[in-house]
């Protein structure tokens, strides 16, 4: 049995919105050039050095996981190693995809403060933990925008990082699956929050913000993209009728609807923050600051919610569980799921 009911396991469950739709029933017209020379992919590309306001070089990739392995291998030899965050989606959910895209450069985990980011003392601290031949030599380091616990990093922590990893000569990659969040919630500009903080590679997320799929590869240090064509090629990411990749984004960036979708998502999940917040039982893990919203509740609380029909992904811990909102969450269902828990939390 099939339902078709909004739920809040995952950003990922919600169809794609009207103008990312409108432009590939637009880029459907006809035919164009394949591989990526067609005036989808060029329009698209232009799109993104408009409003990151720099002449970065793009490139699309059909998920996240391809994405960032990819842009990951291309920073990185075989013997060199990433930091990144214990809970990284890099590490914790691409099946050793960074990895095994660059032959086998290792990820090393770092500690995260109480709001589940990276600092320049834990990168640091990683970075120099070791200096000898036997350890595979630190290169890059991958940060997650926002993280993975829904935080957002501020410019001047950013630019903090990059300082630190120009210190220690390492690369610094963004994992951007929600980097629209982030903007909407900081109220900042894609550049302010990406190489004029020193970021030099971004994997913008659309899949996550109204696209069906597609992720887009910026590099704004445009020498690290030497060859990036070709490793597209031979992993399998460089689509034949590339406009299909490319034309959504078109329909999401000319008119910010990227920013009014990730602004919805996130008052959503303020919203239902709020509802909650004054349920005896329930506490906030996180600050509520992209569109997430991680709560800890009991155990039989988390079933009767499963019972009545509710999904979400409970990762977090004993007793955590994650609500995700999406481009389109209604705010009724937002008011009906706020309801069933301050029900099952009275019964329980």
């Amino acid at each position: 049995m099939f339902d078709n009911s909004q739920q809040f396991a995952s950003d990922n469950y919600s169809g794609i919105c009207p103008e990312a739709w409108a432009a590939m029933a637009e880029a459907n017209r006809g035919h164009e050039r394949a591989y990526g020379d067609d005036q989808w992919t060029a329009r698209a590309s232009d799109h993104f050095r408009e409003l990151f306001e720099t002449d970065c070089e793009v490139f699309f990739a059909f998920n996240g996981t391809a994405a960032n392995s990819l842009a990951l291998a291309s920073l990185c030899q075989s013997y060199h190693s990433v930091i990144c965050a214990e809970t990284a989606h890099v590490e914790t959910d691409e099946c050793g995809a960074p990895e095994f895209f660059s032959n086998g450069s290792k990820l090393l985990l770092a500690r995260t403060d109480a709001q589940g980011k990276l600092t320049p003392e834990a990168i640091r601290e990683i970075a120099l933990k070791r200096q000898d031949i036997h350890y595979p030599k630190p290169r890059v380091v991958t940060i997650t925008q926002a993280t993975e616990v829904g935080t957002v990093y501020r410019p001047e922590e950013l630019k903090a990082i990059s300082e630190t990893c120009r210190e220690l000569g390492l690369h610094l990659h963004m994992d951007g699956a929600r980097f629209s969040n982030a903007c909407a919630f900081l109220d900042a500009s894609p550049a302010e929050l990406t190489w004029k903080s020193g970021v030099e590679v971004l994997c913008f997320g659309g899949t996550k913000n109204g696209m069906a799929v597609g992720e887009a590869i910026l590099f704004f240090n445009r020498e690290l993209a030497e060859g990036f064509d070709y490793r597209c090629k031979q992993a399998g990411q460089l689509a034949s009728k590339m406009r299909f990749l490319a034309a959504p984004w078109v329909g999401v960036l000319q008119d910010d609807a990227w920013m009014h979708y990730a602004r919805h998502a996130n008052q959503s999940a303020r919203l239902l923050a709020q509802l909650v917040a004054d349920v005896p039982g329930v506490s906030l893990m996180f600050p509520v600051e992209a569109n997430g919203v991680f709560l800890q509740m009991s155990e039989p609380a988390l079933e009767a919610l499963r019972q009545r029909g509710w999904r979400f992904y409970t990762f977090i811990g004993a007793g955590g569980a994650r609500f995700m909102c999406s481009w389109d969450t209604d705010t009724a269902r937002v008011e009906a799921l706020a309801q069933d828990i301050r029900a099952v939390m009275g019964a329980a």
